[in-house]
């Protein structure tokens, strides 16, 4: 049986999310949107539960000039009630990725549907291995 796997593509005001549950198919959840810090790790880890999770994959942007957010990513998955595996991976492009697959098919609002498929395109990478 194949691992049941979620993305976060985590931002100060959404937070993007993802599920593979064959280890193929990634499919957008509903973004969890972000009051405060405690509210959103404790509705993510909600989300990790009920979904069952087993490895968590967070997107992080890389290069130095991204140094803050990278930490703020990681301090905020340390707050997680999860036991599973997590994995970092460059979430590098995955926003603009996702703009350009939902052109022309969704309006651009701040619903955090966005975020989601970012997460989505974070997920696809890590399955194909890169």
């Amino acid at each position: 049986m194949a691992s049941r796997v979620a993305a976060l593509d985590v931002g100060l005001k959404r937070i993007g999310v993802a599920i593979s549950l064959d280890g193929k198919i990634a499919l957008p959840q509903t973004p969890i949107f972000r009051k405060n810090r405690e509210q959103a790790a404790r509705e993510v880890s909600e989300f990790l539960h009920q979904w069952q999770i087993e490895k968590l994959i967070v997107g992080i942007p890389d290069g130095s000039s991204k140094e803050e957010m990278s930490r703020r990513i990681r301090h905020f998955v340390s707050l997680l009630d999860f036991d599973g595996e997590v994995f970092y991976v460059d979430e590098g492009f995955t926003s603009h990725e996702a703009k350009e697959a939902t052109k022309g098919v969704m309006k651009h609002k701040k619903d955090g549907r966005l975020d989601s498929i970012a997460a989505q395109k974070i997920l696809e990478r890590w399955l194909l291995g890169g």
